[in-house]
């Protein structure tokens, strides 16, 4: 049977269902990284907060109840510090409002470097070192619906080079391996209505998006994997305390539309639910209508059988995130992220900070693990943001 270990490398890197009992799996994972300062340091949410610069991978519709004319924001992470030093993700992302009438355009470029990797055969022989990497780049159309509705469309382009062309032979068998590559979409829409108080104007936000809607990847013809399509829906509440400062608060979940390939019914070792032929052969949105009552239970470390049905409510991983401004030009932020124990225990806190002017924004979030031996511990998020509309405010001033 032909089994890539490439395949094997991006799960065991990427994935990181550490002590996951039934874990998740798919291709390009790092799509399900949260790229910008602002969301990372409210515990990784941002489908239903206010509109920003980097709405295009939370909710693409938010781009349409922005202020200014466009914007251009450049976000950069240094993934899993505390394990290796060379892994990284960069995102650009930017939109354009044309108008009420004729609604927004936006798009971004995510490129993920996985630094430099040792390539061995099955035998364990090293034989030669590449630097794997993934992208993906798409643009949206997002347009309001009503005075508090908006909703957008988005398509990706997906993109995964994981040997560089390098090849070896296993068994005296060829194990050619290429680029995999697909095609996929996201359908978002966004809610936020004024309410009066006293003191201002409250809102409440309603966010909704289905992203990576699309095919499956291969890297050698045989094994089919499924990309991170996933369902998230959130709210918030942004309230005034005053003039000058607002709170914001914010709950959020996701669904990974991915089926379950592991099965652990009866014992703590993790087995196949599926030959790597039948889990290949499901087509990709049969697996998004199946994600939702495929998971088999399993025995807890306690010995206690869990259900299927509880199970998938365990699937669920959420966020809680608080942000408060000052003048909406200094912001502090924090949340918190939840993953349950067996399906990946990637719990942690988050803090952030912010500076935005009328030209220019600047972001920062720190991770910090809650549960032991989280790699995540100490992830840095940094963005910078540009105001098209102020800096061409500022050179005419300047004339």
């Amino acid at each position: 049977m032909k089994k890539t270990f490439f395949s094997i490398l991006t799960f065991s890197i990427l994935s990181l269902p550490i002590l996951a009992t039934n874990p998740v799996i798919t291709a390009m994972p790092s799509l399900s990284i949260a790229p910008d300062g602002r969301a990372a340091g409210m515990g990784d949410v941002g489908v239903a907060t206010n509109a920003d610069l980097n709405s295009q991978h939370w909710n693409p519709a938010k781009y349409a109840f922005m202020d200014s004319k466009g914007g251009i924001t450049a976000n950069y992470t240094p993934w899993l510090t505390k394990l290796v030093s060379d892994i990284d993700l960069a995102y650009i992302a930017g939109y354009y409002n044309m108008g009420d009438m004729a609604g927004t355009i936006s798009g971004s470029f995510t490129y993920f470097s996985m630094g430099a990797v040792q390539l061995v055969d099955y035998s364990g022989t090293a034989f030669q070192e590449a630097h794997p990497n993934e992208w993906a780049i798409d643009v949206a159309y997002s347009r309001k619906l009503h005075e508090y509705v908006s909703m957008a469309v988005a398509l990706r382009f997906l993109y995964s080079d994981l040997n560089n062309g390098v090849n070896a032979s296993v068994s005296g068998a060829s194990q050619e391996m290429h680029p995999a590559w697909t095609m996929a979409a996201d359908v978002s829409l966004y809610y936020k209505q004024p309410i009066s108080l006293p003191m201002g104007e409250s809102y409440f936000g309603l966010g909704f998006n289905l992203s990576n809607l699309g095919g499956k990847m291969t890297y050698d013809d045989y094994v089919s994997n499924f990309i991170p399509a996933n369902m998230r829906l959130g709210v918030s509440y942004e309230v005034p305390f005053d003039n000058y400062n607002r709170l914001m608060a914010t709950v959020e979940c996701n669904k990974m539309l991915v089926p379950t390939y592991y099965s652990n019914k009866a014992t703590d070792q993790t087995t196949h639910r599926y030959s790597q032929e039948e889990y290949s052969a499901i087509s990709s949105t049969a697996g998004w209508f199946q994600s939702f009552a495929d998971a088999p239970g399993y025995i807890a470390e306690n010995g206690k059988q869990v259900s299927s049905s509880l199970e998938e409510f365990q699937e669920v991983q959420w966020g809680v995130g608080l942000e408060y401004s000052y003048n909406r030009q200094f912001f502090g932020r924090v949340g918190y992220s939840h993953e349950n124990f067996y399906k990946g225990n990637r719990r942690y806190v988050t803090l952030g900070a912010g500076f935005h002017l009328s030209i220019f924004s600047l972001d920062f979030a720190y991770c910090i693990a809650t549960a032991p031996s989280n790699p995540l511990d100490q992830t840095m998020r940094f963005t910078l943001g540009f105001d098209l509309a102020g800096i061409k405010d500022l050179v005419n001033n300047r004339k």
